[in-house]
């Protein structure tokens, strides 16, 4: 017997159409107004959103594809309106039996910047099949604030999924104009399905987007799941990017640690050659115990290698972090869906120990 579980509880119930809740709307289309998009290589060349462009993403029929999934893309805008909604056409759904929707496809509303961002909705469609979703909420000013006042508003895009279309919608008397400006500049992820959001219950509660709402700082995920492999195309587009900071962590893709050892240097000594001073964090697998302790050992000392022999030239600006000792001792059983990708409880714990690395770089500068 199929059970309609919002015919018992309300509250999972899908939302009424955006005009009937919000009968002074207007839409407008994120592409085409103040709003700021990071995070992606914006509109694509085929006018879909994408993380890479076009030509780049065909240097394998995976990346072309997992391009097209949004992990790490944000829209940013600031508004006086006393609500917030969004209006998204899906490319596509991946579904996943150990990832719900509201990660795998769903966006998020965040308001405020900085220490005093907070969620306020998950925006997702409710069966895998519709090709749009809508949703919107009233933005609550902190301290009874009069609704006249401006606040950032962020929208975090699908983790494993893709959009043609979304428009952001506000009261039609009010104004949507540029975001205010980050406290950081763009700290770039470059590495697996873990690094893409795999497999977290939310758009922002992967571990970058947790950063990215920790610090207030821009962000830029080129996870690829199972496809990272440290190709020299990827990291010539990461150097001419020019990211404040790079956290490089490809371990679990790389298909053997001999393949591992032979990309895994070149790789950033291209990105280096371009950024001789930019921070780089190495990471390792955090979990050993999908391939084992001695395999992982071998694999973690080759990426503690390329930070040691750029140690060892005098480079000032390499981190390495253990990915071993990402998840603590007494939690660590509880931090996967299946004992290799995180849950929200693994990317929050992932999140504080770069985080913690990040404080100390930047910390640095001041």
């Amino acid at each position: 017997m199929s059970l309609h579980i919002e015919k018992i509880d309300k509250n999972f119930a899908p939302s009424e159409a955006l005009v009937t809740r919000f009968p002074t709307i207007k839409m407008y289309n994120s592409i085409d107004c103040a709003a700021e998009i990071s995070g992606l290589h914006h509109k694509g060349e085929d006018g879909i959103f994408s993380r890479l462009p076009l030509e780049l993403s065909k240097i394998n029929p995976s990346i072309e594809n997992l391009s097209r999934y949004l992990a790490g893309g944000r829209i940013r805008f600031r508004t006086n309106s006393p609500f917030v909604a969004i209006k998204a056409k899906k490319l596509n759904t991946f579904y996943m039996r150990h990832m719900p929707l509201s990660g795998s496809t769903g966006c998020e509303i965040y308001v405020d910047s900085g220490k005093d961002m907070r969620f306020i909705k998950m925006c997702c469609c409710i069966r895998t099949d519709d090709l749009w979703f809508e949703d919107g909420a009233n933005i609550a000013r902190k301290d009874d604030a009069p609704n006249s006042d401006f606040v950032d508003v962020t929208i975090a895009l699908p983790l494993y999924g893709g959009l043609t279309d979304l428009y952001i919608g506000i009261d039609e008397n009010s104004q949507l104009l540029p975001p205010s400006p980050q406290s950081h500049g763009m700290v770039l992820f470059y590495g697996s399905s873990i690094t893409q959001g795999g497999c977290a219950c939310r758009a922002g509660n992967s571990y970058d987007g947790i950063i990215a709402k920790m610090y207030d700082c821009a962000i830029y995920n080129l996870g690829f799941s199972g496809s990272a492999k440290g190709e020299p195309e990827i990291a010539e587009y990461i150097a001419d990017l020019h990211p404040e900071i790079f956290v490089y962590d490809y371990d679990h893709n790389a298909p053997t640690a001999e393949h591992l050892e032979a990309t895994h240097k070149p790789f950033f000594d291209i990105v280096r050659a371009k950024n001789p001073d930019m921070p780089v964090i190495f990471m390792s697998r955090p979990m050993a115990e999908t391939i084992g302790a001695k395999l992982s050992d071998r694999r973690r000392d080759i990426i503690y290698k390329t930070y040691t022999e750029a140690v060892a030239a005098g480079d000032k600006n390499v981190y390495f972090i253990d990915g071993a000792s990402l998840f603590p001792d007494d939690l660590r059983e509880y931090c996967t869906v299946d004992g290799s990708h995180p849950n929200d409880l693994g990317f929050m714990c992932m999140a504080k120990s770069v985080g913690a690395v990040l404080e100390q770089i930047w910390d640095a500068k001041k």
